[in-house]
């Protein structure tokens, strides 16, 4: 009797052993089952997230900023060029030409969870040599908590505007 407690005991062991590792999985980040309307609701934050990004930009707010961007925040330029969170905000508190703050075309935002959001767009943007040129831009937020973070942008220049 004590021997079939004994293996009865080790093979529970074993089963739970055996399942741990894809209960870990699942509930380290479980797929976010998000309706159509979720996702409209969720784009509407995003785009109001946009907007007071922005705002805190034309206000030259740099407390705020830093709260709105991800510690870990990474943009690249048309020209290649990496900027982490420091950089990307002395860049836009000193005024100029950014994707932030640019009209744009073409805007769509995307969300493929409930915790991301993924806005890709066309804006006109000033370079140093004086000549307007369309640029082709991704920005990445996440949600923290019930706010949203930048977390990463990337900007293409395309060719000089036709306007």
């Amino acid at each position: 009797m004590r021997i079939v407690r004994l293996l009865s005991g080790i093979a529970l062991i074993c089963a739970v052993s055996a399942l741990a590792p894809s209960l870990q999985r699942a509930s380290a980040h479980p797929p976010a089952i998000v309706s159509e309307a979720q996702r409209k609701l969720i784009s509407e934050e995003v785009a109001a997230f946009r907007r007071d990004v922005a705002a805190a930009i034309k206000a030259k707010d740099a407390k705020r900023l830093q709260r709105m961007y991800a510690p870990s925040f990474v943009h690249t330029h048309t020209s290649g060029k990496v900027d982490g969170k420091d950089a990307r905000i002395a860049t836009l508190l000193k005024g100029d030409p950014v994707i932030e703050t640019a009209p744009v075309s073409d805007l769509v935002i995307r969300i493929p969870n409930d915790w991301v959001g993924i806005a890709t767009g066309v804006s006109p943007i000033k370079s140093d040599d004086g000549k307007t040129y369309d640029v082709r831009w991704t920005a990445v937020y996440t949600r923290e908590g019930q706010s949203w973070n930048v977390a990463a942008s990337h900007a293409t220049r395309l060719g000089e505007t036709k306007r």
